[in-house]
């Protein structure tokens, strides 16, 4: 059995909430400056009130998204993003109802997502590390740095 070094195990946390908060930052943004084709598109998937849908979309992506870069209250904001991401996948990649030529793509984007889903909620369990709000806020000791 292998441990990992206490700085191992801070610089993969902060890795991990940077590399999945990247997904989802932008793509709040994204969502912002093209909202009504957001909407548009949201309303082509069959979801009912496509405005208040794209809204939502927003403010789960930039606000649990930069929650989680930050590492404030990082389970909750992992947990999240987990269930959005559960809930809008099969609405926006059912790949196994789609023609022959998107079904592949759609397929790849899905499964992705799984792997995203893993991600945050391996995040959720172990929390945003000694390099994120969370720990300054619990007043986690800091290590002197040897001269």
């Amino acid at each position: 059995m292998t441990t990992r070094s206490p700085l191992s195990a801070d610089a993969g946390s902060l890795a991990a909430r940077l590399g999945l908060g990247a997904l989802f930052v932008p793509a709040g943004f994204g969502k912002i400056a093209g909202f009504a084709g957001t909407a548009g598109y949201i309303a082509s998937q069959g979801v009912p009130l496509p405005q208040v849908a794209a809204a939502l979309a927003v403010a789960i992506e930039l606000g649990l998204g930069l929650m989680l870069v930050a590492g404030l209250r990082t389970r909750w904001a992992a947990l999240g993003l987990a269930a959005f991401v559960v809930a809008i996948t099969p609405i926006f990649h059912a790949y196994w109802s789609m023609p022959p030529a998107q079904a592949g793509m759609q397929a790849i984007m899905f499964w992705k997502n799984v792997g995203i889903v893993g991600g945050l909620l391996l995040l959720a369990a172990t929390g945003g590390g000694r390099w994120s709000v969370d720990a300054l806020q619990a007043g986690a000791p800091r290590r002197a740095v040897a001269a």
